[in-house]
């Protein structure tokens, strides 16, 4: 699931949850993006402990 969410300057920054418990952001590399399948990968295997927040960087989602 994609949420949409505006930065203080009005570009949109689009973002993924996954999971529960406690809140782990993951922080991609300059030319990755959340759908990245090694950055999926991971997300998927830390939502069986946390809730996982991926996130696009400004103008990738």
């Amino acid at each position: 699931m994609s949420t949409v969410v505006a930065s203080a300057d009005g570009t949109p920054i689009v973002f993924g949850r996954c999971g529960s418990g406690p809140a782990v952001v993951l922080v991609q590399g300059a030319f990755a993006d959340r759908s990245d399948p090694t950055m999926a990968a991971i997300a998927a295997g830390l939502s069986r402990w946390f809730t996982v927040y991926a996130y696009d960087r400004r103008g990738r989602g």
